[in-house]
């Protein structure tokens, strides 16, 4: 029996898919005998052996082709065809050309999605639907909405060269085994072996921290980013205690914050799922994270911390108390154009400083980690996607993981979390981890948290003719958390719009098609002004001087490119922009004049909004859009204790290994607190400086 030897990858690009297809058209037998491998990150190195029963691989590939496209009786008009889907961030063209009985070449155009996601998956799906002979493929993971448009698009160019429509199937329910096991990766194919003191997953919120602290305390350390470039930080870090709020109440004592009542109010965002020792942990040292990240930004010359200051209207107060947690890094004058100068810039010019050595190696994504015979994590094997290379990294202090959560996991998100999928839209910014680290802790014993939670926004729009759900794509809507008013697809009011925006996304969720509508009149700068928002939503500086997020000026800018690529609607009459927005006018203007008359009362007799929130609609022109939840990142991850040592099931420790951020848990569920603005940066970042110091004694 003659047998060839092909690499993985060259396999994984050819054969497998082409036997899949055979599968899922009717379970046809005795093409090839195909080896398989369990892997939780993709292509990997090793050889396997094809047996091919005397047959060249070529011919059982054209064997394949001929199979697959006899059982789903397909014949093909020669020639190119083209097709376009909307991705993520732009259109995804397609170009397949066919002879009578097969595809023979696919062209993919992905170039305007997310550069080093979405973007530089076209060949893998090239190859993926050349080999297949069909566009049921699969998703590449972390890319699923550009994989999704290019399977539609692709497709669309099967239906036109047949000319019998081609309809993708369905997705399947969630797998129960999402967790799969960990790879095993032979000694043989490990090509690089790397010792050092300290290993850190993941550079980001969490990373940067956590190599600042490990370079303050001389510890030889190596760090792993997956993608191209390490990623920045969320940039409201919140804290209670630092310097700034201390000097701040002075002059401003309603911004004060008793710890006792943030820790209960964390327990009742929770619903009591929560690790409280682990949110004191956050509660007594983020003021001292934050004080040490000041000096660092102060201490550049490029950089200055500002303290958000606000908490509302202390006299009109709602049923959400806010809190002035929110500390935010702006440039200096001198450096405000200087696009050279980052946050990122700024903390590796401080680890090079530091006595400790920082090696860090990006477009390397951990694979599973290493532990010995007593279960002691004593590092981790990667890939190093560039050369597609095994490298193996010795961990003599330990492994802190700072790895992101799972958002882009579409597998992860139904099995844990299903009715985050119908509230959000897909929508460029967001998190872009898709739950490796987090498998990877649960293979070494981790327990992951009983019950799930996610940050989102009501921030993103669709158009009037589409609803939620993460095959949906939509735009930015920074205007969404604003407190107007907000009815359903029905026309109707159905909660108080003012309140934590997850509040809102989950009244949404018990609504018609999990969609509403913002409506909002010509007043609506006054009005913005008069809502005193918090947080990262408030569009005019804060009583104490500290500059918003985002200014009103430009927020409303992008409104009216809304309004030009027809997400936002506008109208002279109450009457025509319920039409436009494809909801029952009559309904519609009943609401509308139903809540102005609850305004000039000043009482919210129907939800109990505040009064000062209570603004009327009755100016021409009228605007209104249907709003969505944009997805910034999961909340819940693997447990840890308050080292940040991640922990079994049992409650004892994993020795050796070490979590912060959205990979790890006990800090949240339900919904994320979001009036206590920054929370979870600050939970972030002041997790990964304890656990560098944990580590640095070791």
């Amino acid at each position: 029996m003659a047998k060839e030897s092909i690499s993985r990858r060259d396999f994984l690009k050819g054969m497998a898919a082409g036997a899949a297809s055979i599968v899922v058209l009717g379970g046809l037998e005795g093409a090839a005998s195909l080896g398989s491998s369990s892997s939780g990150t993709g292509s990997t190195p090793s050889d396997i052996t094809v047996e091919a029963n005397g047959t060249d691989i070529e011919s059982v590939a054209e064997s394949v082709k001929e199979a697959a496209n006899a059982a789903s009786g397909l014949t093909f008009t020669p020639g190119t065809y083209t097709s376009t889907a909307r991705g993520i961030g732009s259109d995804v063209k397609v170009e397949m050309t066919f002879d009578e009985k097969s595809i023979t070449a696919v062209k993919i155009d992905a170039s305007g999605e997310t550069p080093d996601i979405g973007g530089k998956i076209a060949p893998d799906m090239e190859n993926a639907i050349l080999s297949a002979q069909s566009a049921d493929v699969d998703a590449v993971s972390g890319a699923t909405v550009t994989s999704d448009a290019i399977k539609k698009a692709a497709a669309d160019c099967i239906s036109q060269a047949s000319g019998t429509e081609v309809v993708l199937k369905e997705d399947e329910a969630a797998a129960g085994d999402w967790l799969g096991t960990a790879p095993e990766i032979p000694d043989a194919d490990i090509k690089e072996t790397i010792d050092t003191e300290a290993l850190v997953v993941g550079i980001g919120t969490g990373g940067w921290p956590a190599l600042m602290t490990l370079a303050e305390e001389g510890v030889k350390t190596y760090a792993i980013e997956k993608r191209e470039n390490p990623t920045g930080i969320r940039e409201d870090i919140g804290a209670i205690d630092s310097r700034l709020q201390i000097e701040a109440i002075a002059e401003y004592p309603e911004l004060k914050i008793d710890k006792m009542e943030a820790l209960q109010e964390l327990v009742r965002y929770s619903g009591g799922y929560i690790d409280s020792d682990l949110a004191k942990v956050w509660i007594n040292e983020s003021g001292a994270t934050v004080d040490w990240l000041t000096d660092i930004f102060t201490g550049s010359g490029k950089y200055y911390m500002s303290l958000e200051g606000g908490v509302g209207n202390i006299n009109d107060p709602g049923r959400d108390k806010a809190y002035a947690t929110g500390h935010s890094p702006h440039k200096t004058e001198e450096f405000a154009n200087d696009d050279t100068v980052t946050t990122n810039s700024t903390f590796q010019e401080y680890i090079d400083s530091q006595p400790g050595e920082v090696t860090i190696r990006t477009q390397c994504e951990l694979v599973r980690l290493v532990q010995d015979d007593s279960g002691k994590v004593t590092g981790a094997i990667a890939l190093d996607t560039a050369t597609n290379s095994y490298v193996k990294i010795n961990a003599s202090k330990g492994v802190i993981m700072c790895s992101g959560g799972y958002a882009t996991n579409t597998e992860m998100m139904k099995a844990l979390q299903p009715q985050t999928l119908d509230m959000k839209v897909n929508y460029t910014l967001g998190s872009t981890c898709d739950g490796s680290g987090i498998k990877a802790m649960m293979w070494a014993g981790a327990a992951l948290d009983p019950t799930h939670a996610s940050m989102m926004f009501n921030r993103c729009c669709v158009k009037p003719d589409e609803t939620a759900g993460y095959k949906t794509t939509g735009k930015w809507f920074w205007f969404g958390e604003q407190p107007f008013l907000k009815v359903n697809l029905n026309g109707k009011r159905f909660c108080n719009e003012s309140g934590p925006y997850e509040f809102m996304l989950h009244s949404m969720v018990m609504q018609p098609n999990h969609t509403y509508v913002d409506v909002f009149d010509a007043n609506n700068e006054k009005y913005c002004e008069q809502f005193d928002e918090v947080g990262c939503c408030r569009l005019f500086a804060f009583p104490n001087g500290a500059l918003s997020n985002m200014p009103y000026s430009f927020v409303w800018s992008r409104v009216e490119q809304l309004i030009e690529d027809g997400y936002v609607q506008k109208a002279d009459t109450l009457e025509e922009l319920a039409q436009k927005l494809n909801i029952p006018a009559d309904n519609f203007v009943a609401t509308v004049e139903r809540y102005n008359e609850l305004c000039a009362k000043g009482v919210d007799e129907d939800y109990g909004k505040e009064q000062h929130r209570m603004t009327p609609v009755d100016t021409a022109p009228f605007y209104g859009v249907r709003t969505c939840a944009w997805h910034l990142t999961t909340l819940n991850g693997c447990r840890i204790n308050t080292d940040m040592q991640v922990i079994r099931e049992d409650g004892t420790a994993i020795d050796g290994l070490y979590a912060t951020g959205d990979c790890s848990g006990g800090m949240f569920s339900t919904t994320y607190p979001n009036l206590m603005t920054g929370l979870a940066c600050g939970r972030t970042m002041t997790f990964a400086r304890h656990a560098a110091k944990e580590v640095a004694k070791r």
